[in-house]
């Protein structure tokens, strides 16, 4: 199964975010901060790290860096709802897909399954 790192600090996203990725397939952690993955990163494997950028402590980008160099193969998703921010993202990590906000859930779930090769957003409306 593949499994998703999700942070995002507003607390109604993360868990709209979250319902929706469990119920297409996927296992996902999510934490509400940046600082609050790294103790994960460090003791679990995770295929996938969704983060919101814009975020208290340690934002998305911050932590993406980090997972480049803890785990290097994990894949980076970032989302956000400020179009500055999504350019900044794209020059510190340029491998890194960005989603702007406000987008469709199925749309967020394609995108993911598109990454992993899978087909899991059909039960999405």
């Amino acid at each position: 199964m593949i499994r998703i790192l999700l942070a995002e600090d507003d607390d109604v996203m993360r868990q709209y975010l979250a319902r929706a990725l469990e119920k297409s397939g996927y296992d996902v952690i999510s934490v509400d901060r940046g600082t609050a993955a790294l103790p994960l990163l460090e003791t679990e494997n995770f295929d996938l790290l969704l983060t919101d950028i814009v975020m208290p402590e340690m934002d998305g980008i911050e932590l993406a860096q980090h997972v480049a160099v803890v785990a290097p193969s994990m894949r980076v998703m970032f989302i956000t709802g400020f179009a500055a921010v999504t350019l900044k993202a794209g020059k510190a990590v340029p491998q890194a897909k960005v989603l702007s906000k406000p987008f469709h859930l199925r749309d967020l779930v394609m995108e993911v399954d598109r990454m992993f090769g899978v087909n899991s957003a059909t039960g999405l409306s």
